[in-house]
This record gives C-alpha cells, structure tokens and sequence, in this order.
C-alpha cells in the first residue's frame, strides 16, 4: 500500500485569515468556527503530526505535538489582558516545534508562522533570560570558530538573525572584541522568508524539513550553550 501524501496546507487558511482580520469578533468567529477547524486547525495538526518522524530525524529532542491543546499549534484566542489592541483573536497562524525541556528551561525551537502576506520560518531563542543570554554570550566568545562557521556557512546566508540588542557590550566581555554585535544581542533567533506559494504547494513539508537541517547547525550550538541536549 502506497504511503499517504504528505499533509498540506491551502489556500483556504489564507482566506480564513484574510476574514478573520477583518471581522475580529467573538460573534464573527464562532459563526464561522467550522471554517477555522477545516481550513487551519486540522490541516495544522496533519501537518505537525507529519513532520514527526522527519523532527526525529533531525533531532530526537525535539517534539511535534499535533495534541489540540498545548502542543505545537499556538492557540487562536489572543491574550487580551496587557495589551491594548482587545481583538479577541490572532490572524495568524504559528507552529512551535520545542524541545523537550522548554517547559522547565530555555531552549530553543523551530518555528512557522503563516499569515496573508507574511510568512517566515524561524530558528533559535527569543529573548531568553539574563542568566541563560550570558551562557550563550559565553558560548559565542569560547568557542568563536564554531559561531562564525555556523552563522556564515553558504546555505545558512538565506537567514537573517533577527531581534534586539544591548546598547553597550555585556558586562564582562572585551568591547573589541570581534564578535562583539552577536556577543550584544538579547534574541538569538535565525529567520527566512516563505512564500504563500510555497506553503500550499504540495512538497511544502519537503521545504520546511530542508529549513529545519538548514537551521540544524545553529540550533545545536545554542542546545550546547543553555545545556540541553540535540
């Protein structure tokens, strides 16, 4: 018997997304729960269900929870409580592949997000705590060769690392140092663009699995720098 296809995502989930952005209300929403299940929810928990066996390959210490709660699909419902935009929903879409130990330490992951006209693929740690950015920092400047081969490696130039900056160089590190902007950075996240194309064509878990070897390497330096395994 033949192997099924590999899960999919189509253009139905951006037109969800396209509506739901612009009728962000409960009332809205629930009238049209039955679109959200088949055109994103279900296609998300195939695909992350999918990937699994591909994950373990990559890395045995990471997981693809396709549980509808609490595993890799990001909620829909949007936390409303700090912030001022009160829309009760996200109009994207995220898929978190975690470590094992990202519910007792900061580790990092691999990351899609999809959304109309905004789609990117994700490696690393956002905005880990001081003590864990400066096991990293410390990682960066013991082991330099290491850092530069990864991050200026052929195939990893299609990402960009992303995020926030110290103004002044972290405190017990040489300011001449000559990786003295990656030693100031407080996210060690590596991203790249994806196509809407791309996604709903048929060979996107092939993409996306080819992002997450590519990404492998960097990945790995951080699991070592925080004390996880890969």
């Amino acid at each position: 018997m033949a192997p099924p296809p590999p899960a999919r995502f189509s253009p139905d989930l951006y037109e969800f997304l396209k509506d739901l952005a612009a009728n962000n209300e409960r009332p809205w929403f629930h009238a049209n729960r039955s679109r959200y299940e088949l055109s994103v929810k279900e296609p998300a928990l195939d695909f992350i269900e999918g990937f699994g066996p591909r994950l373990e390959r990559i890395s045995p210490h990471f997981e693809a929870n396709a549980t509808a709660n609490g595993g890799s699909l990001f909620r829909i419902n949007r936390d409303t409580r700090f912030g001022k935009d009160k829309t009760p929903y996200k109009t994207n879409t995220g898929l978190h592949f975690r470590h094992e130990r990202a519910r007792d330490a900061h580790a990092p992951g691999f990351y899609l997000h999809l959304e109309p006209r905004r789609n990117f693929f994700g490696a690393g740690l956002w905005r880990p705590e001081t003590k864990v950015a400066y096991a990293i920092r410390e990682r960066i400047a013991d082991q330099p060769d290491r850092w530069t081969s990864i991050v200026s490696a052929p195939g990893f130039s299609r990402f960009t690392l992303e995020g926030d900056s110290l103004v002044r160089p972290p405190k017990g590190f040489d300011p001449e140092h000559p990786l003295i902007d990656d030693l100031k950075r407080k996210d060690f996240i590596a991203t790249t663009t994806v196509t809407q194309k791309e996604v709903v064509a048929a060979g996107f878990m092939d993409t996306f699995e080819e992002l997450c070897r590519t990404g492998a390497d960097y990945v790995h330096f951080l699991c070592d720098a925080v004390g996880v395994e890969f």
